[in-house]
């Protein structure tokens, strides 16, 4: 049994440490400075709780040590010391950030290490990136990759078609900072809210735009071998105009706080949503120019015995599957793992990457 430590006891960390728990593979504790958060997990004998400030770099470093690893499942500000912690113990490290230079700091803390650090482990970045790179690997050479994700309410009721279904701070953080692309073979930064564009998806149709963060560490990984290359975020359409307004207009994007308290006292959370992947990869094979599309849809449902919102179970799917890839030695142990250094068959295969493949949860239900 792996000994497992996760920061955050926020609707993601627990739904991680409830998936963890559920196998009977790990012992699992969640650290989080507040009571309250602590209070509100799943009861599970292979559960325990310890109360933690992270800016507390003795006791962070304490409560790390002699576990196999910790698992950031906190606010993109905080998982740099929780890197630094983890290197410090000697123990792995994974993370959801989708914050650039969050990574970047991982990435210079895993040189020499000797345990592994492996950031971006979530849906994007996270999943999608191995969903592309496994699409780019099979062209000859390589001409577009688009990537585009979404976590939708099944049922929008507002101007902004739109309810919280995870951070409101990544969310912002998405919506403000600069975004990575390949334009033309080069890698370059392109402005947040950006080259909108809409596509349909099985009748619907949705609008898609720049965002941050979403590619992970693929852009560097692909630079030189494909001519574009971008993420957007998926909304329904509408969004982009209004969020534009609020950043822009009224100035709220330099003043997250207004902004933030805005989201989270106007729009509902929502358990009912969708997650939206879809990817397309055009290149040449055999001397014809050729697409190839990943699209998938996950919703909310129940998963270790509990109801998870569509954000909660790919997100938690997502790190919980790098984790036993990790714990069954499928990936290399010490030093930077990038998202795309996993491979898509082995993610599906996994019995957390089930959550991911919809033919796999209908036969799981079927038995």
């Amino acid at each position: 049994m792996k000994d497992i430590i996760i920061i955050g006891a926020g609707k993601i960390g627990g739904a991680i440490a409830l998936m963890l728990a559920a196998t009977g593979d790990y012992s699992v504790t969640v650290a989080d400075r507040s009571d309250e958060q602590l209070a509100k997990l799943d009861k599970h004998p292979a559960i325990a709780t310890a109360r933690l400030d992270i800016a507390d770099r003795d006791a962070l470093v304490k409560v790390l040590s002699g576990k196999f690893a910790v698992l950031s499942a906190a606010p993109f500000s905080l998982t740099g010391l929780i890197a630094e912690a983890a290197k410090a113990a000697g123990v792995h490290y994974l993370d959801l950030t989708e914050d650039v230079a969050t990574t970047k700091k991982v990435e210079q803390l895993a040189e020499g290490a000797d345990v592994a650090f492996i950031p971006q482990c979530g849906l994007a970045p996270g999943f999608i990136s191995i969903v592309a790179n496994d699409l780019a690997k099979h062209f000859d050479s390589l001409d577009s990759v688009r990537m585009r994700v979404g976590a939708l309410p099944q049922y929008p009721s507002n101007a902004l078609n739109y309810n919280l279904t995870w951070s409101t701070d990544g969310l912002i953080n998405e919506y403000i900072e600069p975004c990575e692309a390949i334009v033309e073979g080069r890698f370059v930064t392109v402005p947040a809210m950006e080259e909108r564009e809409e596509f349909s998806l099985d009748g619907v149709t949705y609008e898609a735009f720049n965002t941050s963060g979403g590619l992970g560490t693929l852009a560097k990984t692909l630079e030189g071998k494909v001519r574009t290359m971008n993420y957007r975020t998926i909304r329904y359409p509408g969004h982009q105009a209004i969020i534009k307004a609020l950043l822009n207009d009224l100035n709220l994007k330099n003043r997250r706080d207004v902004l933030k308290d805005l989201f989270e006292n106007a729009l509902p959370a929502t358990m009912q949503d969708v997650v939206v992947i879809f990817v397309t990869v055009c290149g040449w094979k055999d001397g014809r120019y050729l697409q190839e599309t990943y699209a998938n849809k996950v919703y909310a449902g129940i998963v270790a015995g509990k109801k998870m919102s569509a954000i909660q179970i790919t997100t938690a799917a997502g790190i919980t599957t790098v984790l036993d890839l990790l714990a069954a030695g499928k990936l290399p142990q010490k030093g930077f793992v990038r998202q795309e250094e996993i491979g898509l068959a082995d993610f599906l295969a996994n019995r957390f990457g089930h959550a991911y493949d919809p033919e796999a949860l209908r036969l799981k239900e079927a038995v």
